[in-house]
């Protein structure tokens, strides 16, 4: 008893445990003061009215997933699906917890936001037992967070960013407290946390590099060979999972023609052609911050945040770097004098915020050389939101980046960001709701799931992205199609291919838009009619 009570004691464990529990309420007051401002409560956040169509993709996997073990029709696009199993185009690792928390709690349409309050409320406890942050990093990460809005609107949907961000903020976390005290099981931890996140998303390998920096310092040849060994395998089980449990996308997600150049015009024309790309793909990415700050384009103000953070961590990393030369001449000047204390502190800066400057460098030459810029600007908020809990944790005079920080943030997430599409939470709405309590009584009875065989396409939906009506570009409504049973997959198709392969098409059911010339195609076929709605026709074709 008495070595818990001075374990207890030690370091003021009791005002840590006070200051872990005020950071962990934190995700729940900014949840619930915006919901308050927008006249609505926490429980009437409503999936099913929200625009972002990945969130449907996600939602029925995980409930397919908790139902049966894997969905029992194919998910994918243009009926692509994966060589094995059921699942869309990204890896199935991503959305684990959510999976675990089914499994506990059950699965409905609030289940993915508990769960994701979950996941940042344990993150921010987590980050102040280990990090042991003062009073005044507190109220600046307080701040930070406050008005870092993508926190909130992420938590408050079925998108697993508040995966990646607490899972990091958390590699952080720990890795700060390994440089305090560097025990093994914490570094076995590191590596973990590294590899599940790669498994998740590739470019997330970048986060592997620390704990291997911290075994090859630790180890030397064999924290190098070992660390070889880790990355070998991580690599290989991420590609198989890509390979077998991947359905190929629309158009490919990474663009590679960079390494073809190379392989196709040799050193110097592989060279040039990179250049160009990074020279063309810089100049649409100023344009885009150029939007940012004067209309509030939203990957315009990702990739404006994104620059002050890397610019911020690597103004630090500088100083703290020429600090450290300066304390060591000094050590070098006076025998004797006590720096030691001081200087640790710095390398463990040091480490923590380079490494991260590394991990922001990389992630924009990525960017820039192999994906869409409109579509690859969300996978930076991940980084961001590390950088909010590093820039909190820096030890400054007197917090002047942080001071950039929040301007930026409030600039142009509380300023500029007003676009409904990419900040507003999705509440409840009357008329959806009972649109799709209307759909969920009749396909209930009228779409069975074949459990023979699975998964097959007799458990298929394609959703028809949209159509064209009197002239007119019309999308399906989709967000109706939460209300299909569970372990239905969904084949998201285009018009054309669908018009193309009318003959040949494999899934059952199709939902389409109302008047166009693919439900023309269906009436034709003498298909039969099972639901409809305004923007949304879903028909069964056997």
């Amino acid at each position: 008893m008495e070595k818990i009570t001075a374990w207890w004691k030690e370091n003021q464990r009791s005002i840590t445990l006070v200051k872990a529990l005020l950071l962990a309420a934190l995700p729940i007051v900014c949840c619930l003061v915006y919901c308050g401002s927008q006249g609505f409560a926490l429980s009437q956040v409503y999936l099913p009215a929200s625009e972002w169509n990945d969130e449907l993709f996600y939602f029925k996997q995980v409930e397919g997933i908790i139902k049966y073990g894997y969905p029992q029709g194919y998910f994918g696009f243009n009926e692509s699906h994966a060589l094995k199993l059921s699942f869309a185009a990204w890896s199935p690792v991503l959305v684990f917890p959510w999976i675990l928390w089914g499994l506990l709690f059950g699965w409905n349409l609030m289940s993915p936001i508990y769960c994701n309050l979950f996941l940042m409320v344990l993150c921010c406890f987590l980050f102040v037992w280990l990090v042991r942050p003062s009073w005044k990093q507190m109220g600046v990460l307080t701040l930070l967070f406050s008005l870092y809005t993508p926190f909130v609107r992420y938590m408050l949907s079925v998108m697993p960013e508040v995966i990646c961000f607490s899972m990091l903020i958390t590699f952080y976390s720990l890795a700060i407290n390994y440089l305090r005290r560097e025990n093994t099981y914490k570094l076995v931890l590191l590596f973990l946390l590294a590899a599940v996140m790669t498994l998740m998303r590739p470019y997330l390998v970048l986060f592997l590099l620390l704990p291997v920096c911290f075994w090859v310092r630790r180890s030397r040849w064999k924290g190098l060979i070992g660390s070889f060994v880790v990355l070998g395998l991580v690599v290989g089980l991420y590609a198989c999972i890509k390979h077998y449990l991947g359905a190929e996308y629309f158009a490919p997600l990474f663009f590679t023609d960079w390494v073809s150049a190379f392989l196709e015009q040799g050193l110097v024309g592989g060279i040039r052609f990179t250049l160009g790309k990074l020279y063309y793909m810089g100049r649409d990415f100023l344009g885009h911050m150029r939007q940012g700050f004067s209309t509030g384009l939203p990957s315009g103000a990702f990739f404006a945040g994104y620059l002050v953070c890397m610019m911020v961590l690597a103004v630090q990393s500088l100083r703290d770097w020429r600090a450290l030369k300066r304390l060591d001449r000094q050590r070098k000047e006076a025998e004797g004098a006590d720096k030691s204390g001081r200087r640790k502190k710095i390398v463990q800066q040091l480490y923590i915020e380079v490494h991260l400057v590394f991990c922001f460098v990389a992630m924009l030459f990525a960017l820039l050389l192999m994906y869409k810029l409109t579509e690859g600007s969300k996978h930076l908020l991940t980084f961001m939101a590390a950088a909010v809990f590093v820039t909190a944790w820096m030890e400054t005079a007197f917090y002047k980046k942080a001071v950039v920080l929040g301007v930026t943030f409030a600039y142009f997430f509380f300023y500029m960001g007003l676009d409904p599409y990419d900040y507003q939470v999705p509440f409840v709405q009357e008329e959806r709701q009972a649109a799709l309590e209307d759909w969920e009584d009749t396909l209930a009875g009228r779409l069975v799931l074949r459990e023979e065989n699975v998964p097959n396409y007799e458990n298929v939906v394609i959703w028809v992205f949209g159509d064209t009506v009197d002239g007119d570009s019309v999308n399906t409504q989709w967000q109706l199609l939460y209300a299909l049973p569970e372990g239905f997959g969904i084949s998201c198709c285009m018009q054309n291919y669908v018009l193309e392969h009318f003959e040949d098409l494999q899934s059952k059911y199709l939902c389409v838009v109302p008047g166009g010339p693919v439900e023309d195609s269906c009436i034709r076929a003498g298909y039969e009619k099972i639901a409809e709605a305004e923007n949304a026709v879903l028909y069964r074709r056997y």
